[in-house]
């Protein structure tokens, strides 16, 4: 690839997203190396909730450094796996990550799958107090009465807030029936109606698209690579190290069947089996997200960089 100058402009804050498993990884290496060639010193920054974490490497297909192409990355194994990992933690050092990049004369390149943490940085996100008496005596009642109770209140209090949590996130109800308990009217966990950028005018938003058939191929096919790769020795590994303590680790998707499996809760074939109709679940989630950014532009694998505008 030709070094050219890097033409002057104000930089820019690049979002690639899309749901699991469609090639956001490579598209924003080829998006970041080429606009390096130009003098651009771009670099990427994780909006992957999971890729967080410490040793959480082969069930999140995170890319390895060997393989990054000497391009800095960002916000990647900054968490123990027994510490919690909220998006009211990351969104500020997503963006002093952003920040930093940018005033280096660099794009930033965000890429990653976790809705609600890409949203947190790109638009004016405002994230509710937090109480931790109120939680405390929601986790006690959790424990006593069980999720489906919480549920039920946090219906009767906030239907539209109801719908969009997922009911077997137990950590998700909680912290929606600790905002409303404090007054407000929603517990932040959702796009707002109307979102304004917190970028205007620097944030161009890449959607990757991928046939349904075609992803649920790739999927599944993933999941069975997980396991011959070595999710189970990899979960060995971070039991150790405080999976089951953590708040968010513990329950990610493989990770938690994996863990079932160690115990014997399940054979393997029934871990991956389920854990690849949570992944396509979870996909269809993200699509859905994804759907409602205004400025977003959906493409195609194979993406040719060079042919992006404002590259």
């Amino acid at each position: 690839m030709t070094t050219a100058t890097h033409e002057s402009r104000s930089p820019r804050l690049w979002v690639v997203v899309g749901a699991t498993g469609t090639g956001k990884s490579d598209l924003a290496l080829d998006l970041a190396e080429s606009l390096r060639s130009r003098g651009n010193p771009a670099e990427i920054v994780n909006a992957d909730a999971m890729q967080l974490y410490r040793g959480m490497d082969i069930g999140t297909a995170k890319l390895p450094p060997a393989e990054r192409r000497g391009i800095p990355h960002h916000l990647f194994d900054v968490r123990d796996v027994d510490q919690e990992a909220a998006v009211a933690w990351y969104q500020p050092r997503a963006r002093e990550a952003i920040t930093a990049i940018q005033s280096g004369g660099g794009d930033a390149v965000l890429v990653g799958g976790s809705g609600l943490y890409v949203s947190s940085v790109i638009y004016d996100f405002a994230f509710p107090p937090r109480d931790p008496a109120i939680r405390e005596r929601l986790e006690q009642e959790l424990a006593h009465d069980g999720v489906a109770a919480l549920i039920d209140r946090l219906r009767a209090l906030d239907p539209d807030t109801a719908g969009r949590v997922d009911p077997r996130n137990e950590r998700r109800v909680i912290r929606a029936l600790e905002v409303i308990e404090q007054g407000s009217a929603t517990h932040g966990a959702a796009l707002p109606a109307e979102p304004a950028l917190w970028q205007p005018g620097a944030t161009r938003v890449i959607g990757l698209h991928v046939e349904r058939a075609d992803l649920v191929m790739r999927l599944d096919a993933r999941v069975e690579r997980m396991w011959r790769d070595g999710l189970v020795d990899e979960v060995v590994r971070l039991r150790e190290q405080g999976l089951e303590r953590g708040a968010t680790a513990g329950r990610a998707i493989g990770y938690a069947q994996a863990l079932a499996q160690l115990d014997g809760r399940m054979t393997q074939d029934e871990a991956i089996a389920q854990t690849q109709a949570l992944t396509r679940r979870y996909a269809r989630r993200q699509v859905s997200w994804f759907k409602r950014y205004p400025e977003l532009r959906w493409l195609e694998p194979p993406i040719d960089v060079e042919k992006l505008p404002d590259v």
